[in-house]
């Protein structure tokens, strides 16, 4: 079973209709909702250091942008379940750099590392990405 399998079943698509080409389509667009709705997560945590700061509405969706690997990584590290080490050797990848994505020196990473890390965070935070999909699905099945 394919990764997406599991997200179309939950939206009540049948994976086996679409082409590869549709398929590679509809899962970057569950990948980009994922995303905005975990950042959504992440601004109702900073919700006060926000209003502390006075930032505005969009100075709060730079920060949580910029800082979007660095605020997961440091999630799975809050967990307990994985050290560094452990997430170097899970995404394939050299500790220094994830060292920098964790203390934010570096805030470009790569597309296929951020789905690693987003793979790895959704192992740690079942429930959150759960409720996620079920709030993406109730979205798809609304407008079908």
């Amino acid at each position: 079973m394919s990764a997406m399998e599991p997200l179309c079943h939950l939206i009540g698509i049948n994976p086996k209709k679409f082409s590869k080409e549709e398929l590679s389509l509809l899962e970057a667009d569950l990948f980009i909702r994922i995303c905005d709705e975990i950042k959504e997560v992440f601004k109702q945590q900073y919700k006060d250091f926000f209003y502390l700061m006075k930032f505005t509405i969009t100075k709060e969706n730079e920060m949580i942008e910029k800082n979007f690997i660095r605020i997961i990584l440091n999630d799975i590290l809050s967990t307990e379940e994985y050290t560094i080490q452990g997430i170097a050797r899970y995404t394939d990848t050299h500790e220094d750099i994830i060292h920098e994505l964790a203390s934010g020196l570096n805030t470009k990473p790569l597309a296929t590392y951020l789905r690693k890390v987003i793979e790895l965070h959704r192992s740690v935070r079942r429930e959150l990405y759960q409720a996620i999909g079920k709030k993406i699905a109730s979205e798809y099945l609304t407008a079908a």
